[in-house]
Parts: C-alpha cells; sequence; structure tokens
C-alpha cells in the first residue's frame, strides 16, 4: 500500500513538474551524511510519520452482495492512514531549489486526491478516493524542526505531503441465508397458557431469607378474586338495640368471592 503510494507520487512528479528531465524522485532519508553524498539535482519525498485519520474511521459493517441481491458476507468499512511526507528540492543553487519548490507545490495544489487513472494494484481495487493535503500546518504534537533535529541534517525549506490511505485489510464474515416462505406458519385462536416456571427454593422479593414460602390451601388454588371476612359482636334476641355483657353473639358475614 505504501510503496503504491510511492509510484503514483513518482509518476505525478516526473510528469507535470520535472516534464521528464534528468532530476530523480527518490525517498531517502534526508541525513547529514546523505546530504553530504548529493551531487545531481534530485527531489526528495521522506515518509517521516504514519497514523490513522481517526476523522475518517466508520462504524458498523459493510455488506457485500451476489448478482441476486442478497447479502452474502459483511466486513468492516476501510480505515484511512495519513502518511506524511517531508518534500525538498536538492540543487547546486538556493534559488534553483525554491523555484522547483515552486513548481512542486503548484501541481500538487491542483489535486484535492491522487489522480484516479494514475492508481494501480489495492489502490485501484478498492475504488475510494485517496486525499490529500499540502503545506498544512503541522500538528501541535510536532513541529518540522523537530523532524530535522531527529535526522541530524540542517534545516531546508520543505513542504509537508499528507495522503490518506483507505485499508481494507479486515476480517470478512459471511452472512446466513436470507429469510425464505419456507416452514412459515400461521396459527389463529386461544394459545395454551405456558407453565409457571418452577420456583426451586428461591427466596420471594421483599420477604426474609430462609422463610419458607407460604402455600395457598387447596380449596382456593383453582380460584382467584378477594375474599372478606367480617366479624362483628351483637346483643341478644332484643330488637331495642341494648347491649348486654356476658351474652355476646358471633354474626359472620363474608362476602362472595370477586
Amino acid at each position: 500500500m505504501i510503496h503504491e503510494v510511492d509510484d503514483v507520487l513518482r509518476s505525478l512528479i516526473r510528469a507535470e513538474v520535472l516534464g521528464g528531465g534528468q532530476i530523480a524522485v527518490v525517498f531517502d532519508a534526508p541525513t547529514r551524511e546523505w546530504a553530504a553524498k548529493v551531487n545531481a539535482p534530485m527531489v526528495n519525498l521522506y515518509l517521516y510519520d504514519i497514523r490513522e485519520d481517526m476523522r475518517r474511521r466508520e462504524r458498523g459493517l459493510h455488506n457485500e452482495y451476489d448478482e441476486r441481491g442478497a447479502v452474502v458476507a459483511r466486513r468492516r468499512p476501510p480505515r484511512y492512514f495519513k502518511l506524511s511526507y517531508l518534500i525538498t528540492a536538492w540543487t547546486k543553487r538556493p534559488e534553483d531549489e525554491h523555484r522547483l519548490l515552486s513548481s512542486l507545490l503548484a501541481c500538487l495544489l491542483g489535486y484535492e486526491a491522487l489522480p484516479p487513472e494514475r492508481l494501480a494494484g489495492s489502490l485501484a481495487e478498492i475504488g475510494a478516493a485517496v486525499p490529500m493535503s499540502i503545506a498544512l500546518p503541522p500538528p501541535e504534537d510536532r513541529s518540522f524542526a523537530d523532524v530535522w533535529s531527529a535526522l541530524g541534517g540542517e534545516l531546508k525549506p520543505s513542504l509537508d505531503l499528507v495522503v490518506s490511505v483507505p485499508v481494507t485489510a479486515s476480517p470478512t464474515y459471511s452472512a446466513g441465508p436470507p429469510v425464505g416462505d419456507d416452514g412459515l406458519h400461521a396459527r389463529f385462536g386461544d394459545m395454551p397458557r405456558p407453565p409457571e416456571p418452577s420456583r426451586g427454593g428461591l427466596p420471594v422479593y421483599g420477604n426474609r431469607p430462609g422463610r419458607p414460602v407460604r402455600e395457598e390451601p387447596a380449596a382456593a388454588a383453582g380460584r382467584r378474586g378477594l375474599a372478606l371476612r367480617i366479624s362483628e359482636n351483637r346483643s341478644g334476641e332484643g330488637s331495642g338495640g341494648g347491649t348486654t355483657e356476658g351474652a355476646p353473639a358471633d354474626a359472620t358475614k363474608e362476602e362472595p368471592t370477586a
């Protein structure tokens, strides 16, 4: 994937900037030792950073269809990774380097993504755009001076090129067969009541742990509702309503079950 981006950038710069000239396009680290050996004009694209582009990450799964339009598999969406290139021009005169950098900037500003006609290999098979940006401010966590300090070379004017490459290296999950009409039955009417699950000796919610569950009498097990029992004491057989001690009579009134 990275080498395919290198090939696209090399062919683009040779065709639209250098015009088939004798200036080489290389991808070496511009260290102090390497700079001392440069004896011919060249354009250097040093890949100094690789990290995921979190703004382009997607969630969920993408469906894959067969010739009938049925889903046969699902896979994760592609994840984009930013390839950061440090572009420098190397000639004998600083004026020639500035002129070459100006041509590179004008060429790369004309594209918001790598030209589709120049994509090959896995980049062409994905069928997605490969965005790129040129000469944007560096992130807050690094600066170009730090890059040159790490390389041990002298600071030079440069262009920062960032290419966001989609990567589809993810597992594919096979989908189950589509739902059909075979084996589909519909039934109308009263359905049998499912048996109540057994408590299994578990405590009742709100009850004290270990307290046995009260069992209902057999006579009341088959009926549902509310039973109310009222007891009151009345006087003897007189109609005056007076109360006589020692002669209570229990009268019981039971409400029918609802």
